[in-house]
């Protein structure tokens, strides 16, 4: 999993409440648990005006004009900026896949579904709760300035603004270690490898008879 120290990176308004996870990427494109390519299919129902099939080269489909990340401005946007429950509807991990695969690296919010915000957590992606006021204010300064940028600073936790303002956040201090070193549960897991090969033959000498190879 990648570290999350400091980003920076140009601010999407996703101007919409109780985005579900279908909405973030529709049950047809569930198929696949590779992690990567949903890229390409996230809104899809919201970016394209026809109806995406898994496989599917989207390159060419007719794109709805008015939907805010087909907009030049927006284009290369690694921060999304959202309203209240994000991420509600199913547990689907492929929702944070699809945003991480699309460039995403942070959404900001005023408050998010639990599961959706706990899945952000385990594959790279930092969700950033700020009060509603906060939210209006970036809202509305991305939408009056083109190009503009937030710097996410994970380790002081701090949201940046162009003119050096700055809004705090909280973050359980786990999850935001797990995130500053690039750690998800696997990497947790082998970080105690020393331990478990310990274990593991210790083990084979208290009960040798588990390890024996068995024919059918």
């Amino acid at each position: 999993m990648r570290p999350f120290t400091t980003h920076t990176g140009i601010a999407a308004p996703l101007d919409l409440a109780n985005v579900d996870t279908d909405m973030i990427i529709p049950k047809q494109f569930l198929k696949s648990i590779k992690r990567t390519g949903f890229g390409k299919n996230l809104f899809d129902e919201l970016r394209y005006e026809d109806e995406g099939q898994p496989d599917q080269e989207c390159t060419g489909r007719p794109l709805r004009k008015d939907f805010v990340l087909n907009q030049d401005r927006y284009q290369g946007t690694s921060v999304l900026l959202a309203r209240n429950n994000f991420g509600c509807g199913s547990s689907r991990e492929h929702a944070p896949w699809a945003l991480d695969d699309f460039g995403i690296r942070s959404v900001i919010a005023p408050s998010f579904a639990d599961i959706f915000y706990n899945n952000c957590f385990k594959n790279g992606l930092l969700p950033i709760v700020l009060k509603e006021e906060e939210v209006d204010q970036l809202f509305k300064e991305v939408e009056a300035n083109e190009g503009y940028e937030l710097t996410v600073d994970l380790a002081n936790q701090k949201v940046k603004t162009p003119s050096g303002m700055e809004f705090e956040f909280e973050v359980d201090a786990f999850r935001k270690h797990c995130l500053l070193n690039g750690l998800d549960d696997i990497g947790l897991t082998l970080q105690e490898s020393d331990s478990i090969k310990a274990y593991e033959e210790k083990r084979m000498k208290q009960a040798p008879w588990l390890f024996e190879a068995r024919s059918l």
